[in-house]
């Protein structure tokens, strides 16, 4: 037997050859126009249906007279959120005035002696300004605790110290920890002693992409550190 019927032996068909190829670049082909459109597709879902949200609530409260949409033949999307943010933006700038405060003051005093609103309002301007301070560390960091056993390690978020009186039943210097669901449509307050928070060297965006996606998405390698634990 000579060199060349041994290759025809060994070789596979060729026409068997190409068709897998063909095939196997059609489904890298379709398995990347997924790639390519499904983020596309599902960030215009999510604000087109923000702003058609906003606008049906927003558009039957414009005056006939100021809406333009009454002057031309078609309709204007996303008009609704300009107008909101307008708005929100004016307010802003009459509560930053003299007359404004005033308003501003006497308006929170009638809440404060209202009985069950006070609690409320206090309650949800406390947390409004917590989180929008740039001050403010809540969620600023995100750490790794032993929840709900030893052994078992959940993602959380720190959103701050713990009451002194938490801190006065533990007797140790206890952080707030916010560990949402997967995904998250809710979570758990746990209070952890500092000893035993262990900082990641993670963003929270990143933290935030890992619960949402149920641990799919994971930030990118880094080198190799001795993880951070928060000291007493």
């Amino acid at each position: 037997m000579d060199g060349s019927e041994q290759h025809e032996e060994t070789a596979p068909p060729r026409a068997r050859r190409e068709g897998i190829g063909f095939m196997g670049r059609l489904r890298a082909y379709f398995l990347a126009g997924i790639l390519v459109t499904a983020p596309i597709a599902i960030t215009v879902y999510l604000a087109s249906w923000f702003i058609e949200l906003i606008d049906s609530r927003i558009r039957p409260l414009i005056p006939s007279a100021y809406n333009p949409e009454n002057y031309l033949p078609f309709s204007i999307p996303g008009i609704g959120v300009v107008v909101m943010i307008l708005f929100l933006t004016l307010i802003g700038a009459f509560a930053a005035g003299y007359v404004g405060r005033l308003v501003l003051r006497a308006g929170e005093g009638l809440v404060g002696r209202t009985p069950v609103v006070r609690g409320v309002y206090s309650a949800v301007k406390q947390i409004v300004e917590t989180v929008l301070a740039n001050k403010s560390k809540a969620f600023r960091e995100v750490v790794l605790v032993e929840y709900p056993r030893k052994g078992l390690w959940s993602l959380g978020f720190i959103s701050g110290t713990a009451h002194p009186e938490i801190q006065k039943v533990s007797g140790e210097a206890m952080v707030n920890v916010f560990i949402p669901c997967a995904p998250p449509t809710a979570g758990y307050l746990v209070f952890v002693p500092r000893r035993e928070v262990t900082v990641l060297d993670m963003t929270v965006e990143e933290g935030l992409k890992m619960v949402l996606s149920a641990g799919i998405v994971t930030p990118p390698e880094k080198p190799m550190e001795e993880p951070e634990r928060i000291s007493a």
